[in-house]
């Protein structure tokens, strides 16, 4: 099996070494981020309010880039945005108090998700979509889904090292040299993009258009997605932290490995995904993958002790993730290439802003009992999508489907 496919071009290849740069940084931070602002003195409540600007955030970026990006290079605005990553890591290794990291939270690039809703998707999404072969396409996304979860499965281990520093350095400096490591992160992200050509983005931007033949689907998708984001926002990997925080008392560095088994089963499940696909259609594989992956979800909320909840959270993780690349898959097939920029941005939106509504709402749960309220409500919500999802695209087929 190839790394990465074939005919895929030079941008792709950059997209990926990005990816995982950035990945890195975002499965420690959603690990830590629960943990730093409690240091802080902020309880639950702050916490989800914190998460949900962060999304809402993203949600507004994504918006300005799905409308106006067309006018700008894609290479300039992920310039852009990974220079908003580094404000990001020294705002929230500077600032102490609420007021200021939620504005810096609504404005930056912080992840507290265990997938990627930043500015940085439908770019990426488009550019990928466009460096490869149509045949080659479900395949590539997987690469890209996988190096995505793998490096956040890692990054998720790394935030042991702020139980490791803390015997060295008070707790709060050790994790305000994880948000200095974030900024720094940022700045090399802001150089490989550097070396993307800026010559060949240009001329794929002339050729972008507004959402025309294929809107009434986009805009379905997008609703679709959305239903399911709101769900996924009450289990953002910050809050499902929080609760295994609350509900067992755990360390950083085991709540860090429980992020990272589930991180490598999720980063495995994207090749079985890609095969599924080719044999039994994206939309089934991302319906009847995610469906039992909904119902373990639920059944941890039940969990007895620490043990059966991160065994069922580990094979949900096998399962859960599978409708990543199938996902950005299906998008980019079912709408023309001159779309393919603004379906990225139309259905990443609404999936941000309804993934930013939940994570207060989580947070205020938790705040009240230990129980997992958030799983139990994740779980039906994403059911019903699932559903849904099925009954509306089960016979629409992407070219390569339509094939004989």
């Amino acid at each position: 099996m190839n790394i990465i496919p074939p005919s895929a071009g030079r941008e792709a290849r950059l997209v990926l070494v990005n990816r995982t740069l950035r990945a890195f940084a975002d499965g420690y931070v959603a690990v830590i981020l629960p943990l730093h602002l409690a240091v802080l003195g902020m309880g639950a409540v702050e916490i989800g309010v914190i998460a949900t600007a962060t999304l809402f955030g993203s949600a507004l970026l994504n918006l300005a880039v799905g409308f106006a990006g067309s006018r700008y290079s894609q290479r300039g605005t992920l310039l852009a945005a990974s220079l908003l990553m580094v404000m990001t890591g020294i705002g929230f290794a500077w600032f102490d108090s609420f007021w200021p990291l939620l504005i810096i939270a609504l404005i930056g690039t912080l992840n507290p998700s265990g997938g990627d809703v930043s500015v940085f998707l439908p770019l990426e999404q488009t550019i990928l979509a466009q460096s490869v072969a149509p045949a080659e396409r479900t395949a590539l996304f997987a690469r890209y889904s996988f190096l995505s979860s793998i490096m956040i499965a890692f990054g998720a281990l790394g935030a042991g090292l702020v139980d490791a520093a803390a015997l060295v350095v008070e707790l709060r400096t050790a994790l305000t040299g994880m948000f200095l490591l974030y900024a720094a992160i940022g700045a090399a992200a802001f150089g490989v993009y550097w070396l993307m050509p800026p010559d060949h983005l240009s001329g794929t931007r002339r050729a972008h258009a507004p959402l025309g033949p294929s809107r009434g689907r986009v805009w379905r998708l997008a609703a679709l997605f959305s239903v399911d984001a709101f769900g996924g926002g009450f289990i953002v990997n910050s809050l499902l932290a929080l609760w295994l925080y609350q509900r067992f008392d755990l360390s950083v560095s085991t709540a860090g490995t429980i992020f990272f088994v589930t991180g490598v089963c999720s980063a495995v499940s994207f090749f079985i995904a890609e095969r599924l696909a080719a044999r039994f259609g994206l939309i089934n594989t991302m319906v009847f993958t995610h469906l039992p992956s909904s119902v373990l979800l639920i059944l941890a909320a039940f969990a007895p002790d620490l043990w059966l909840a991160a065994a069922l959270l580990v094979v949900r993780a096998l399962l859960s993730q599978m409708d990543v690349p199938t996902r950005a898959s299906f998008v980019m097939a079912v709408v023309t290439p001159a779309e393919r920029p603004a379906a990225a941005s139309l259905t990443t939106v609404p999936r941000s802003l309804a993934s930013s509504l939940a994570p207060a709402m989580s947070g205020a749960m938790l705040a009240a009992t230990p129980f997992g309220w958030p799983l139990i409500i994740a779980g039906c919500i994403k059911i019903a999508y699932d559903l849904e999802l099925l009954r509306q695209f089960a016979r629409i087929k992407p070219p390569e489907e339509a094939l004989p």
